[in-house]
């Protein structure tokens, strides 16, 4: 018996090992990133803030390209009552427009210089199911891209910096 449950375990140990291994050909993107910006560049080049001065933001990236985003703006109105369904109009558009969140993956066409998102799920029901791509720069540690202009002509830019 001791034999089989040795052989068990060395068996179990191995397979363990086998799929802790970094896959290869790991995302580039792969690892947790902090935000450090979210302006926006206005018609006449004039860069602003667009999540406050002090916007919050995580980016979780794994080895497929399997992401989750989340961008906030620090200066939300806080709700008057400790119920989500009991907010004011102020305090429910200042928790949407000062929001920005969605999950899927992410593909590179690294040629190009486009980061290409297939929004799975979106804090803005529009974003579900599209694919956006955004111009792109990556450094290794930064990576900062740009949204596609809005109606008003503003172009959003999002930096990134890799935690780890």
């Amino acid at each position: 018996m001791k034999t089989l449950t040795g052989a068990l375990v060395a068996m179990l140990t191995g397979l363990a090992a086998r799929d802790a291994q970094m896959p290869t050909g790991a995302f580039p993107l792969q690892g947790t990133w902090t935000l450090v910006a979210a302006d926006k560049v206005l018609p006449d080049g004039e860069t602003v803030r667009d999540y406050g001065e002090n916007p919050k933001g995580r980016l979780v990236v794994d080895g497929k390209g399997r992401y989750s985003l989340q961008i906030f703006k620090s200066e939300r109105l806080s709700f008057a009552s400790d119920s989500k369904a009991d907010g004011s109009v102020d305090e429910f558009r200042s928790a949407v427009m000062g929001s920005s969140t969605h999950y899927g993956t992410m593909t590179i066409e690294p040629g190009a210089g486009v980061l290409v998102f297939s929004i799975e799920g979106s804090s803005f029901p529009n974003w579900e199911g599209t694919i956006q791509k955004r111009q792109y720069r990556f450094d290794g540690a930064e990576l900062r891209y740009q949204v596609p202009p809005r109606a008003d002509g503003s172009i959003p830019i999002s930096v990134w910096r890799r935690l780890d």
